[in-house]
């Protein structure tokens, strides 16, 4: 992709996807119930929407700024990225989110009496372990159609029809607005690394439940995908690397 290596992509990937989790996981558990500060659902929102938007201007013009499995395959599956270099960037974006969460975990570990288990340390769920007690449906549905609509806005923020240089702040932009839906429901996912990090430190229930945010958001991905041109047409489209640019 454009003269880039292998390792320059993928350490962006890392980057990006390291960020994402320590900093919209890290706004939850650090921020949000602190007396004071309590950020709440508007700004664990705005950390999520801020670090991809960032991030994407920062590395985005490197690897695409994935920072996300779904967002890969759904992008594989739209054509607009290669299958071989989709287990690549799936390992490298799951290996930095639980290396955030790791770093998390010790910073929110240097308060006596903290849990990651007690705390919920961020993960997603349904049922007892979704923020506003949620079903399994409700969680998978909201997934599905929310994941969906990330990736129509990726598809169409690197359109070659759409202005240059914006898709990174449409991006950060819908994965706010994602975060206002779904916390919740399921404490937001559309990303099954941001959900594998920090389900690794919260004990056995968060990792049990783990499925439904694997599941639930590729689905949506592929979805999308599928049916990008069908719907809005458009065979012609700028990878992300090229988008990020004015």
């Amino acid at each position: 992709m454009n003269g880039h290596t292998m390792a320059q992509r993928l350490g962006a990937e890392f980057l990006g996807t390291f960020w994402l989790v320590f900093g919209g996981c890290g706004a939850a558990v650090l921020a949000a119930g602190v007396p004071d500060v309590g950020i709440g659902y508007l700004g664990v929102a705005l950390a999520f929407g801020l670090t991809v938007l960032t991030m994407a201007y920062a590395v985005g013009h490197l690897s695409g700024g994935h920072f996300n499995p779904a967002v890969t395959v759904g992008l594989a599956t739209a054509k607009r990225f290669p299958w071989r270099d989709v287990p690549a960037y799936v390992v490298t974006q799951v290996v930095a989110a639980v290396v955030a969460a790791a770093v998390l975990w010790v910073v929110a570990s240097g308060v006596d009496g903290f849990s990651a288990s007690e705390s919920g340390f961020a993960t997603n769920g349904y049922g007892d372990h979704s923020p506003g007690g949620y079903s399994l449906l409700a969680v998978l549905v909201v997934e599905v159609v929310l994941t969906a609509f990330f990736l129509y806005v990726i598809l169409g923020a690197t359109d070659t029809r759409a202005p240059k240089g914006f898709a990174p702040l449409a991006i950060g932009l819908s994965l706010t607005v994602i975060h206002l839906i779904s916390i919740p429901v399921s404490n937001t996912s559309v990303n099954p690394a941001r959900s594998t990090g920090p389900a690794l430190f919260a004990g056995s229930d968060p990792i049990m439940q783990l499925w439904a945010f694997w599941l639930a958001p590729l689905v949506g991905a592929l979805i999308a995908g599928v049916t990008y041109v069908l719907l809005l047409g458009g065979e012609e489209a700028a990878p992300l690397e090229e988008a990020t640019r004015a």
